[in-house]
């Protein structure tokens, strides 16, 4: 077996162990899924550790046919686009089992969903074949409904059920658009990615305008973009913590990645759509962000600031160029480690205060000094603070934007504008002003709690200093793919 074959059925092998452990023994449930999820993360360490940045053709390859007749195949590799989203993913989901202790009821299910829903993200980012994306991209869909519905909020069921019809109807334009590039594959043709991507060439261009349109729709519902976001501030409010460190953390970017290998084969429809795409991207920037600084719940203001640093990786997707694409990639990695962080934060805040609205706060940073520096950190990146990584991200995407529509940036700069406004703002609200009686009581972040959130605030910092170790594993790749998209759209 193979090393990618390892990192990704390893969460089933946790899930085998979870199913043989009585119910009853709760101790035993929570160590055999941290330690699942730490191996999963040591595996895709040791992978990133044997991965040759400098090479962007796909490395360590699994290839097995699974259908002869149709050609499908059981093949997964790693490329510049991959491996980031893959160390994400592990990273955050190990993050998520450390703080699930505030989850009570139901563990062995709990853990169970938590883990298959780890194997279907992973699979998403390894699969080097179509049918194989797809059927791990609708696998993540059962593993998510059950633990909104099961361990979220009091609306829990409204949420879980938006999520899961958005969901649905996003992957029926994924898969007509699939079936309307096998039209053009030869007989026995197979899925293959790069067998698809070369077959994509021949479609007219019409065609492929409208290929891509619905890979726009599926997989925008799950980035997502407006006006396709309905679902999100609903799930993230009602969703636990845990659950939200992944779905915002992993699952939006689940369909950033998508987007961009539909991309990668249609480059011609998306110099065509290239006008559309960037008032979507500017929109839902601006849209996200002004939602966001209208809100008095600290929920549902991640959430709309997640739809606004969406926008900012569609815009560097619609770049078309090499800058604007390593600004996509870069705000992939940068945002899912910021948001995890924020909802990690937030989560921990409220299970002590029983509250959502932020004007309940105040002058937290008298009674929970640990909690507040590590908030401080994660919400500046967030606004793109001069060395932390969100500000290396949209750099690199403002440049790209520059690159190719010169003056229409300064609507980018509007939403950065924003941004640093709800975030000032927010700072101020739980951490500055007079103290309230019933918040002097509030507990510190606790020992477990400070480790989870360490790792992520670190990793924020560092990557903010040193940027090209992040840049590096992608713009081999990123390199390759702007030279393929260049020659098919010439």
């Amino acid at each position: 077996m193979g090393i990618l074959s390892l990192l990704l059925w390893t969460p089933v092998f946790g899930v085998m162990l979870l199913a043989l452990t009585p119910a009853q023994n709760s101790l035993t449930l929570r160590v055999i899924s941290n330690g699942t999820a730490t191996l999963s993360l040591l595996l895709a360490i040791s992978l990133m550790s044997r991965y040759d940045a400098f090479n962007p053709a796909l490395q360590f390859n699994e290839q097995f046919i699974l259908n002869i007749e149709l050609g499908n195949a059981y093949a997964l590799g790693v490329d510049g686009l991959s491996l980031p989203m893959i160390l994400l993913t592990s990273l955050l989901t190990s993050v998520a089992l450390l703080v699930s202790t505030c989850i009570t009821q139901h563990l062995k299910t709990y853990y169970i969903c938590i883990l298959l829903l780890e194997f279907g993200l992973l699979g998403v980012f390894l699969a080097q074949d179509w049918a194989l994306f797809y059927l791990f991209w609708e696998s993540t869909l059962i593993p998510l409904f059950f633990l909104v519905d099961r361990w979220g909020g009091k609306r829990r069921h409204i949420a879980s059920l938006n999520f899961i019809l958005y969901s649905l109807g996003g992957s029926i334009f994924i898969l007509v658009s699939l079936f309307a590039l096998g039209q053009y594959m030869p007989e026995q043709g197979g899925s293959l990615m790069s067998a698809v991507g070369e077959a994509a060439q021949t479609m007219p261009e019409d065609e492929q305008v409208l290929v891509l349109i619905g890979f726009l729709i599926g997989f925008g519902v799950k980035m997502p973009v407006f006006p396709l976001h309905a679902w999100l501030p609903l799930a993230h409010v009602e969703a636990p913590t845990p659950v939200n460190i992944l779905l915002s953390g992993v699952m939006l970017k689940m369909g950033a990645y998508g987007l961009l290998r539909a991309v990668v084969m249609l480059p011609v429809a998306v110099q065509a759509l290239q006008s559309m795409l960037v008032s979507l991207a500017l929109f839902s920037m601006l849209y996200g962000g002004l939602l966001a600084w209208r809100q008095r719940d600290l929920k549902a203001m991640l959430a709309y600031a997640s739809i606004s640093h969406m926008g900012v990786i569609l815009l560097g997707i619609a770049t078309l160029n090499l800058t604007g694409l390593t600004g996509a990639m870069l705000q992939m990695t940068a945002q899912g480690l910021i948001s995890g962080a924020l909802f990690l934060f937030v989560g921990l805040l409220i299970e002590r205060t029983g509250t959502r609205n932020i004007q309940d706060y105040s002058s937290l940073s008298l009674v929970m000094p640990r909690f507040a520096i590590l908030t401080t950190l994660t919400l500046l990146a967030a606004m793109g603070l001069p060395g932390l990584v969100g500000f290396v991200a949209e750099l690199h995407t403002i440049i790209g934007g520059f690159e190719r529509w010169g003056g229409w940036m300064v609507f980018f700069s509007l939403s950065i504008l924003v941004g640093a406004a709800y975030t000032i703002r927010t700072i101020g609200l739980l951490f500055m002003g007079p103290t309230k009686p019933n918040m002097l009581a509030l507990e510190d972040i606790k020992n477990q709690e400070l480790v989870a959130a360490s790792v992520l605030v670190l990793a924020i910092i560092l990557l903010g200093f040193f940027p090209t170790t992040l840049i590096d594993l992608s713009v081999a790749s990123l390199a390759q793919i702007n030279s393929v998209m260049t020659e098919r759209v010439l």
